[in-house]
């Protein structure tokens, strides 16, 4: 049986890169980046050249840079952070209802401890208004989070426009770009965000470590506390281990940024099923404005789970890979609007560095086989 790998938003393989800049720390460099010897000094170097490599593909300095277990903890440390440290100012917090369950969830909590969130709806592309947020916007909120691209449908949110309201507003301004960096550019100044979110999984280095930009000058409370680690900002010895191969990762990204090849091979991949199946084959998401490897169809009349079942050893997902296994209706398509009888049939196949042609025609021909 042959393998076929279209779940990179999922997750990716880790490059052959991360892994020869991770090996030397698997045996020595085992000192504490905190201690100042023989031993920690390399550690710490090491450290800081991650941090350094990180903020270069972001476009930001290094010291606002803090190291993490990967998206979901960068995620809440935002969100909780800003709350817990802004709270006198209000309590009240804008989202999206497409967000991802590390952004939702925060949310939840937060108003079981008093907090207001406005979850606002989008249109049937999975796109935000900037209109609706200045309209969301009370004296009492203290911040906006809203995905960069989203992780089922791939569509990419107008964080700039969004950024020129929250600076009016005096508003703190987080984006989640777990899946979006090391695809499209994600310089924080062109961005305009306050804090943003990296996960290291999505972007070719290892599962269990990420990052979070926090602008000069805006305070969180830390989720950790404890020692002094990352400048006060998150308690715990730093995972040097992780961390180079995170850093190796993102430098590699920057020649990767806006993926044409792989965007061709998607619009390719497009053009085939129309072909194939004619009006029975339906494109979920931004049809321009979304990222160049994803690619969300809704196949009329059938559904998603027992599509993937059919095609044997392609390895692709339903929706969200958080919710894998499920053949309920996705809540981003749901939130989208989609109507109920083609949200079922959904099913997102994202692309990668590696996949090929020949793979996207494997993949077309088991589907052709399904008419």
């Amino acid at each position: 049986m042959r393998h076929v790998y279209l779940d990179f938003n999922a997750s990716t393989p880790l490059a052959p890169e991360v892994v020869a800049a991770m090996e030397p720390f698997l045996g020595g460099f085992y000192g504490n980046p905190s201690s100042h010897h023989w031993a920690g000094i390399p550690a710490k170097e090491a450290l800081e050249k991650a941090r350094l490599q990180v903020a270069g593909l972001l476009g930001c300095e290094a010291d606002e840079i803090v190291f993490t277990s990967g998206g979901t903890e960068s995620n809440n440390h935002a969100i909780k952070g800003v709350f817990l440290a802004r709270r006198e100012h209000g309590g009240h917090v804008i989202t999206t209802q497409v967000e991802h369950p590390s952004v939702l969830q925060p949310c939840r909590f937060l108003e079981a401890m008093g907090a207001t969130v406005t979850y606002l709806p989008v249109d049937h592309t999975g796109m935000v208004t900037p209109q609706d947020v200045r309209k969301a916007i009370t004296p009492k909120t203290i911040l906006v989070s809203i995905m960069h691209a989203n992780n089922e449908v791939g569509t990419i949110q107008p964080l700039a426009e969004v950024s020129r309201i929250t600076r009016d507003h005096g508003i703190l301004f987080h984006t989640d770009a777990a899946q979006s960096v090391g695809k499209i550019p994600t310089r924080i100044a062109d961005l305009g965000v306050d804090l943003l979110s990296v996960a290291g999984h999505k972007v070719y280095a290892p599962k269990g470590v990420g990052a979070l930009y926090i602008r000069r000058g805006v305070r969180l409370e830390p989720l950790h506390h404890g020692a002094g680690h990352e400048s006060g900002r998150r308690a715990g010895t730093e995972n040097v281990l992780l961390n180079t191969g995170l850093g190796t990762a993102c430098e590699l990204a920057e020649k990767w940024v806006g993926m044409p090849e792989v965007c061709k091979l998607r619009d390719y991949f497009w053009k085939r099923l129309c072909e194939i199946f004619a009006d029975a084959v339906v494109l979920n998401g931004h049809p321009t404005q979304r990222l160049p490897n994803t690619l969300n169809v809704s196949f009329q009349g059938r559904i998603g789970t027992e599509i993937l079942s059919a095609l044997d050893g392609v390895a692709a997902s339903t929706g969200s890979a958080c919710h894998a296994g499920t053949t309920e209706i996705s809540p981003v398509l749901r939130a989208m609007g989609i109507n109920t009888d083609i949200a079922i049939g959904a099913i997102r196949f994202s692309l990668g560095r590696s996949t090929t042609q020949d793979e996207i025609d494997y993949v077309l021909e088991k589907l052709s086989l399904l008419r």
